[in-house]
């Protein structure tokens, strides 16, 4: 018995010298990467400034191409791999997109870097930047969101102030409406528009695919579950989707449809939030939020359906493939339109 006890304690110690030496490990490679990255980023930065004082500061400059040619040859010979002339392209559009040392962090990698000196447009491009540190962004997941096209789902309905606060802080959660986007890009399930598919289906892909599921929902978000049961009487009643945004710090109910949104929907998921106010949620917290996911958000029944004042409760399309611009803009034309007409009427 007394050598069981002996053994047990030698291995409990074991165990706790291996974590401790471990966290040592981990905290010290961590701090090596971030040196080596930081001293990276400064040497391909100083490169790029090099190459454009060079050039004079023009980018373009005619005898540019052969500089580069000749440039990396000599380095290559001098230094081996790393400095082809797609590279030292790379490094001097580093330097152009941000010519002011102290705009690189070094939170980022020099692959994060490699994907922002892409967009040409500087807020945008600053939008990116501060998204991908706030939300430590994968590359994947920058390129992914870029190609989703998040910065303009944000920015075509905003106004200046709203756009200038994106470009200078990311996306900012204030209020409810915050926690919307329109449309919500769901390219990851592979469902194939134009498709028979389920509103069971939906869920289930979301379900296998819940990490990029609440990417694209945004900053915040965690998994309570899906199909809760809510038990009103006799009745049985069941959310597709409940969430918790710890940022806002509220509940977040999604009903996902196919089709349109009709008023019976709007009533039903009406119900969803009151319970959770009044049954689920904490003094201490913010109101439940409601949003009808669907393929047609219906927004004139929404309107009419909901009082003028709601903040509760969304309705937003999604979408089974990566929008275009101008599909965006269409959308947001039409949305417009619509809404003047309501207001005329």
């Amino acid at each position: 018995m007394n050598n069981v006890l002996i053994k047990n304690e030698n291995e409990n110690e074991i165990n706790h010298i291996f974590d401790n030496i471990k966290e040592l490990v981990i905290n010290s490679r961590n701090k090596v990467y971030q040196t080596v990255n930081t001293e990276m980023l400064n040497l391909y930065w100083n490169i790029g400034k090099s190459i454009m004082e060079i050039q004079q500061g023009d980018e373009r400059a005619s005898y540019g191409d052969a500089v580069l040619e000749k440039l990396s040859q000599r380095l290559t010979g001098e230094f081996g791999k790393g400095f082809s002339k797609r590279n030292l392209e790379r490094m001097r559009k580093f330097y152009v997109c941000f010519p002011i040392a102290t705009t690189v962090s070094s939170q980022l990698s020099w692959s994060h870097y490699l994907e922002l000196i892409k967009i040409d447009e500087e807020p945008k491009r600053s939008f990116y930047m501060k998204e991908t540190i706030n939300s430590k962004w994968s590359v994947r997941e920058l390129q992914r969101q870029r190609d989703s096209l998040l910065y303009e789902r944000l920015t075509l309905s905003a106004d200046k102030d709203k756009i200038l606060e994106l470009s200078e802080k990311g996306q900012i959660l204030k209020t409810s409406k915050d926690l919307v986007k329109d449309p919500f890009v769901l390219e990851f399930l592979d469902i194939k528009e134009n498709t028979n598919y389920l509103e069971s289906d939906l869920e289930k892909n979301i379900i296998e695919h819940l990490k990029e599921f609440l990417l694209e929902l945004g900053k915040g978000f965690s998994y309570v579950g899906n199909q809760v049961r809510l038990t009103l009487e006799e009745d049985h009643f069941y959310p597709d989707l409940v969430l918790y945004n710890r940022l806002l710090r509220c509940f977040v109910i999604i009903d996902l449809k196919i089709g349109k949104v009709s008023h019976q929907d709007i009533g039903q998921m009406q119900m969803y939030v009151n319970y959770y106010d009044r049954e689920i949620k904490q003094d201490d917290e913010n109101p439940t939020i409601g949003i009808l996911l669907s393929t047609n958000k219906n927004e004139t029944v929404v309107k009419y359906t909901l009082p003028k004042d709601n903040k509760t409760i969304f309705s937003s399309e999604y979408k089974l493939h990566m929008p275009t611009e101008q599909e965006l803009i269409t959308a947001v034309e039409e949305e417009k339109k619509n809404f003047e007409l309501n207001e005329e009427n």
